[in-house]
């Protein structure tokens, strides 16, 4: 199967197809022996030679990690604004080019995965197949059943038409509840703008969840590699190397 030379980068997980635009167009690539500057340049997936700085460009082992995301670090490899990001987690372990699979929002914070198999994310991603995202929320008010009931329900958003599969309450004190809120498909912010619409206010936000794959007691900033049976129930089998 033959694609522009950047995404063929990007599917065999060398680097981001962004990161593989800049590598082509600054002549460090050779496809077949030559340099070609042109990231939409046609190349095999499986066939291409690839050469990035005069080194080959052989298909990386597979990785597939699970983070558990602190609140206060933004879902990007670098930030204009000079904010932390979740690659600081990352640091020394000398794992290459990963990157997230969906995201959490700066404010955010719990189960959150990485890998360098672009399909494999992908499946992941898919709002008509992908696994459903479970939540624990602490909001600023005791929301009654209708409230639960019209999370449920869904409502417009501008463009857009937010619904939570599932709305629950978890526990409540005086002031403010614990709901747990399952999403079959993520946009951005969807649940705080939900309860925005309802006059609720979120005080913390953790995706304790994604499909079977549950947060558990991974620590705060730390992370794991998916067992090759995680891989599998979440989006298929892992790969041995990616390509």
């Amino acid at each position: 199967m033959r694609h522009g030379l950047a995404r063929v980068l990007s599917k065999r997980g060398l680097c981001s197809r962004s990161e593989a635009e800049t590598l082509i167009r600054s002549g460090r690539v050779r496809l077949d022996g030559r340099i070609v500057r042109d990231p939409e340049h046609p190349a095999d997936v499986q066939q291409a030679r690839i050469e990035i700085d005069g080194a080959h460009a052989v298909h990386p082992t597979a990785r597939y990690l699970a983070l558990n995301k602190p609140r206060g670090l933004v879902t990007t490899a670098r930030d204009e604004r000079g904010r932390d990001t979740i690659y600081r987690c990352f640091d020394g372990a000398e794992l290459g080019w990963i990157a997230p699979v969906g995201r959490l929002d700066k404010a955010s914070e719990g189960l959150l995965l990485f890998t360098n198999d672009p399909q494999w994310a992908a499946r992941i991603t898919d709002p008509e197949t992908g696994p459903s995202k479970t939540y624990h929320v602490q909001v600023d008010r005791i929301p009654d059943q209708s409230m639960l009931s019209a999370m449920r329900t869904g409502m417009q958003d501008g463009d857009e038409f937010l619904r939570a599969t599932s709305a629950v309450l978890l526990r409540a004190g005086e002031k403010n509840a614990w709901l747990e809120i399952v999403l079959d498909e993520g946009r951005n912010r969807q649940i705080r703008r939900l309860l925005a619409a309802l006059g609720i206010g979120v005080l913390r936000l953790v995706r304790v969840a994604i499909g079977p794959l549950a947060l558990g007691e991974l620590p705060k900033g730390q992370w794991r590699e998916l067992t090759p049976e995680e891989v599998a129930a979440l989006g298929g089998e892992a790969l041995g190397s990616v390509g």
